[in-house]
């Protein structure tokens, strides 16, 4: 099945469009159809509700935003709309992804490169039109690159850009480790007011850094998630965090004596080993989640590579 999403068409962010950016060279490079007014005829739209694929529609975009979705024999055309036959090919709205980087690892032990010229180009290339940084190892580059996609002077998804991790003492050169809730309270402000615009804590966080750095955000509207093992998934709860990355795998509420604020080994072997003696503790925490409507980001693709018999990785994809 052939696919045309939105972004195909304008490769532009859904950004605040009421002024739609001027677009740079390296920009108009990509951008095959720049106007005010795109119709789609002749189209089918799967619109992500699990509503059954509706043939023969017609989309109207109005300066960057969806104004109408209708069947083609009913829908007026705007005046001076730039129109595109749709005729066998297929509208999908476009991807928004809640764990993205811009690094990758550099197989050079805990050190990650950031790639802050592809990276965007590749996810805008996949359909995907607004990513969250799940995590920052070059948080002044990436909140370079988000404000500049936006202005219009590169090519790029819209970016909810997360500060650096915050974290407690790590293994990790390009994290800094907090030393205290102060601390912790100091670097939302700081990051915040440079643009980022969530916040990720990480593994070995304290409860009492965690609880400062989402009370801060908070105040200032932001959100935090995180990467946890020190901090337990219910304790997070409790302290007010909006979201956690990895599901179930990254939990350490089933860890035996497991010691607070300390981030435990051998977690892959008690999830491996699960069975109904933890069915109670596992319904408790998602219980925990549920009434505080903490989000889970499952990030099951992450799993997929540790899983026996898959497929190998297509040559192209290394290669890009």
């Amino acid at each position: 099945m052939r696919i045309l999403r939105t972004v195909a068409l304008l490769c532009l962010p859904a950004v605040a469009l009421a002024q739609r950016p001027t677009l740079s060279a390296a920009v108009r490079q990509y951008v095959t159809i720049d106007a005010p007014i795109v119709v789609v005829r002749n189209v089918r739209v799967v619109d992500g509700t699990g509503a059954p694929p509706r043939e023969n529609q017609t989309v109207v975009m109005r300066d960057g935003r969806i104004a109408a979705v209708g069947p083609s024999a009913a829908t007026v055309l705007p005046q001076g709309a730039h129109v595109v036959d749709g005729t066998g090919k297929t509208v999908i709205p476009g991807l928004v992804m809640v764990h993205e980087h811009m690094f990758y690892p550099s197989g050079q032990g805990p050190v990650y490169d950031e790639h802050a010229y592809v990276f965007p180009r590749l996810y805008l290339g996949g359909g995907i039109t607004t990513a969250r940084t799940g995590g920052s190892m070059a948080p002044y580059a990436d909140i370079n690159v988000g404000k500049a996609i936006a202005s219009g002077t590169i090519p790029g998804p819209r970016l909810d850009v997360t500060g650096p991790y915050l974290n407690g003492p790590n293994p990790f050169p390009q994290m800094y480790s907090l030393k205290d809730a102060a601390d912790a309270r100091r670097m939302v402000n700081y990051w915040a007011d440079l643009g980022a615009t969530s916040f990720k804590a990480y593994m070995q966080i304290t409860r009492d850094q965690l609880r400062a750095a989402v009370d801060e955000a908070h105040k200032r509207g932001l959100k935090v998630t995180g990467h946890l093992c020190s901090v337990t998934f219910r304790e997070a709860a409790e302290i007010g965090i909006d979201n956690l990355e990895h599901g179930i795998a990254a939990a350490t509420d089933f860890i035996s004596n497991k010691r607070a604020d300390v981030c435990p080994g051998g977690l892959q072997g008690v999830l491996a080993n699960m069975n109904s003696s933890t069915d109670t503790v596992r319904a408790s925490v998602i219980r925990a989640l549920v009434d505080r409507k903490v989000a889970v980001t499952s990030t099951l693709a992450v799993f997929e590579r540790f899983a026996g018999e898959r497929p190998a990785t297509p040559r192209r994809i290394l290669d890009a």
